[in-house]
């Protein structure tokens, strides 16, 4: 989720009711003890800090810890360690998934992170280096001995990728084997999957990445089927999407996306609150690359994605790129 989950995303789908907890974006642990020119944009809590959680990556322990501290002192609802990051600029450098190579190395900096911080301190993992379910169970176990509360598990090996479907039974079964919450990351592409993964039982928590970006509107889509379909769908004790929906309502239900179509008109008014928050929330020098990888999802709501995905890329500005998206609509007028 790099260049994605940053303030300007997370207003726009609090616009549409919001969700239980925000990831940050992956902030480098020596960048932002370092002093760093765009830090400041990275650990900007907001629209709702208690409900923030700051993702650190980084393969120093001591960076870690450090960065770790002075998170410590802001509003946030966590802290997680990023084990899970394979994109190989983090894996080089020993960090992300790398992590998961030897037992001691991370118990051992879990350990120096754990005294840095009072806030709830989780990790986010994959199952590993291997496809290995004993290495990964005892791996979080270690963790949790160290003082982990919560472990978020994308069950793809660090080679896999998207190259196969999520193995959501590992999900269940490491949540069997360990004292400590377990949430599930992976294949969820809608809704629909929200709810069934949340009912399921396997898990105490869900995470959505890309669909969020692709739907913003995507847990009040799941909390409104939750609501019509309450006597179907029997949401596991401690399940967050089960406890959001016992908080929320949705104000007007009737103006809730539906599971099939959505408007064009609302596609058109999402993109643009979207530029407008990130020229409000975001440094110039990020615009564009945050505006392309947001788009690069949205545009996949449209019947001619591609085509409009490179009409936005040729853009040099956010101003550019509004024109280009409203004139689409206007050509495509009545039709996503």
């Amino acid at each position: 989720m790099a260049e994605l989950s940053h303030r300007a995303l997370r207003e726009l789908i609090e616009g549409f009711g919001g969700c239980d907890e925000y990831f940050t974006e992956m902030i480098s642990a020596g960048a932002l003890i370092g002093g760093g020119p765009f830090e400041s944009w990275y650990i900007d809590g907001g629209p709702c800090p208690e409900k923030l959680v700051y993702q650190l990556v980084g393969a120093d322990p001591g960076h870690l810890a450090a960065a770790t501290a002075l998170l410590d002192r802001l509003e946030c609802r966590g802290i997680d360690i990023n084990m899970g990051c394979s994109a190989p600029a983090i894996t080089r450098t020993g960090a992300g998934v790398r992590w998961m190579a030897s037992m001691d190395a991370a118990s051992a900096m879990i350990d120096k992170v754990r005294a840095a911080t009072r806030r709830r301190l989780s990790v986010k993992l994959r199952i590993g280096l291997e496809d290995n379910f004993d290495y990964l169970v005892e791996f979080c176990r270690r963790l949790e001995a160290c003082g982990v509360e919560l472990i978020t598990l994308h069950p793809r090996t660090a080679k896999e990728k998207f190259k196969r479907r999520a193995r959501w039974e590992y999900v269940g079964q490491l949540r069997d084997a360990l004292g400590i919450p377990v949430a599930g990351n992976g294949d969820i592409a809608n809704s629909e999957d929200l709810v069934r993964r949340a009912a399921s039982g396997c898990c105490d928590a869900v995470m959505a990445g890309r669909a969020a970006v692709r739907q913003p509107w995507l847990f009040a889509q799941a909390r409104a089927a939750q609501g019509e379909a309450a006597k179907e769908v029997k949401t596991a004790p401690g399940t967050e999407l089960g406890e959001a929906a016992k908080r929320v309502t949705v104000t007007n239900p009737g103006e809730t996306p539906g599971f099939k179509t959505v408007p064009g008109t609302l596609l058109e008014e999402t993109g643009l609150r979207f530029l407008e928050l990130l020229a409000r929330y975001q440094p110039p020098e990020f615009h564009l690359s945050r505006a392309r990888r947001f788009f690069n999802y949205f545009c996949d709501n449209l019947k001619w994605g591609n085509y409009v995905k490179n009409l936005l890329g040729r853009e040099a500005d956010l101003a550019g790129i509004g024109k280009a998206w409203t004139g689409y609509f206007a050509e495509h007028e009545g039709e996503p």
